[in-house]
């Protein structure tokens, strides 16, 4: 059921950079020239805020799963990216379904995936932001998706959190033995992290039994950035050209003896921005790597 160069952000905790991740990813994605879609599966619909537009009900996208019907898809976000918002009512679609099939109807993955399949001729990647908890939900992302990739913190309950989705990754695995972890994201970080990669591959390993691959690239960690983003509706890569935009008005203001705007809360997001061009860059790579294992095991 795998829809190739599906690519869905998971973790059984929130607040470890899933849906900062997914805009961030699929906005540079697209910055460099690919057709893009995120899917927004998760009731906050965070991904509105992220990308700066209205946040959305969710009622499109559950009605749309539930019927059948085409998946409600806001154009051109950004130029090249498309996204299917979420939303509160997102939060009804597990148990819509979980009562369908216990009547022998089709389950969340089989529409989802006939959702996607109508549609994915026209993205060259598709990103999926899944909740944390609920295990429907994510478990039908999985199944139609052809890799996935954990971002984690450095708390334990992240690391419990990197364990419960290596558990769902397992549970779809008869289904779509074509996924493929790409790696695991360490995400805000601020000091060293050798015990942390070691932790997060030995819960992998665990359930996985194998060494969980870990991206080179970690996320730094800069809370002014992420409010800034979530503020003003922008993407990390796109605030350092909004800061020279603010700076020139706080100029302004000075000059003409007025008093300035309230501007960026960061001074500085070059490096942060290096962060997320750096892992899109990597990751892509990955894709493709295992977008040739597939068409070679097939």
């Amino acid at each position: 059921m795998a829809i190739s160069r599906t690519l869905v952000f998971g973790q059984g905790k929130g607040g470890v950079g899933k849906t900062t991740l997914t805009t961030n990813v699929g906005g540079l994605a697209a910055a460099a020239g690919l057709k893009v879609l995120i899917v927004d599966l998760d009731q906050q619909g965070n991904v509105a805020r992220d990308l700066g537009f209205e946040p959305d009900s969710g009622d499109r996208l559950m009605s749309a799963l539930v019927t059948g019907a085409p998946l409600p898809i806001l154009r051109d976000v950004r130029p090249g990216l498309d996204v299917v918002p979420g939303g509160p009512a997102v939060g009804d679609i597990a148990g819509l379904f979980q009562a369908r099939a216990q009547r022998g109807g089709g389950d969340l993955a089989d529409q989802l995936e006939k959702s996607l399949a109508a549609i994915a001729g026209d993205y060259s990647l598709i990103v999926i932001d899944t909740p944390p908890g609920d295990r429907i939900i994510v478990e039908a992302a999985l199944t139609v998706a052809s890799a996935v990739v954990i971002p984690t913190r450095m708390d334990e309950a992240s690391i419990d959190g990197v364990s419960r989705l290596a558990e769902r990754f397992v549970a779809v695995s008869g289904r779509n033995p074509q996924l493929r972890l790409a790696g695991v994201v360490l995400f805000a970080i601020n000091s060293r992290t050798t015990r942390l990669e070691r932790d997060v591959r030995a819960a992998l390993g665990q359930i996985l039994g194998d060494a969980a691959p870990v991206f080179d690239t970690r996320i730094r960690h800069l809370d002014s950035a992420a409010a800034d983003a979530r503020r003003r509706g922008l993407l990390v890569h796109e605030l350092e050209q909004a800061g020279v935009g603010d700076r020139a008005a706080i100029l302004k203001a000075l000059k003409s003896g007025e008093k300035p705007q309230n501007g960026l809360y960061a001074r500085d997001t070059s490096g942060l921005a290096s962060d997320f061009e750096s892992l899109t860059r990597e990751l892509l790579s990955k894709l493709a790597e295992i977008e040739q294992e597939t068409m070679v095991a097939s």
